[in-house]
């Protein structure tokens, strides 16, 4: 049977929300095919590119923003929270994407839209990029942190008594953005003191 590049990026999901990222191989994703792994790179040049369709396809299930008319903190605040919702679907999914990020791969991490929102407040271009890098970051890293803890416990390498961060998760992700955004709204051009 041929496969499509979309069914390999499909078994790949399958295999990350299964096995997650560290077992994610163009040898597994073959064998779960039923095919030879070089068969896999007539779609994909290399690994990293197979990661990146799979990272673009997990952000493109998560949806998009549902406010765009609304202020820019607020648009910032939706985006984010799609993020993560998009990350937690999947085992590794943060992993997957801060990877795919930091590779520069993959279209559809958020850092041009972030950084588009921050520019149309008034912002010059270099301060929004920078500022949509902190975001991402705080983003990434509160939800590798989330995933790791839930992971931990799940495999019985946290003890059961330690809390874990799911109940307040979304709490502190919310309040840790809004404390970025807080702060970039201050060095806005038109704020006023």
């Amino acid at each position: 049977m041929r496969y499509h590049r979309t069914d390999i990026v499909q078994y790949a999901i399958g295999v990350l929300d299964q096995y997650g990222l560290a077992d994610l191989s163009m040898r597994r994703i073959a064998a779960e095919l039923g095919v030879q792994p070089s068969a896999l790179y007539h779609h994909f040049v290399n690994k990293q590119a197979l990661l990146a369709a799979v990272a673009d396809e997990i952000l493109a299930r998560g949806g998009r923003s549902v406010e765009p008319d609304s202020a820019w903190d607020k648009q910032i605040l939706s985006e984010c929270r799609v993020l993560r919702n998009a990350m937690l679907a999947y085992r590794d999914g943060a992993e997957l994407i801060s990877t795919v990020r930091a590779f520069g791969l993959g279209v559809r991490v958020p850092h041009g839209e972030l950084a588009e929102t921050i520019r149309s407040a008034g912002f010059d271009d270099s301060f929004s990029r920078a500022a949509a890098t902190t975001i991402l970051h705080f983003v990434f890293g509160q939800v590798s942190y989330e995933q790791l803890s839930l992971q931990a416990h799940s495999d019985g390498a946290i003890d059961s008594s330690v809390d874990l961060p799911a109940g307040d998760a979304a709490y502190e992700f919310s309040l840790g953005l809004m404390l970025i955004v807080d702060g970039i709204r201050m060095r806005q051009p038109s704020y006023e003191r």
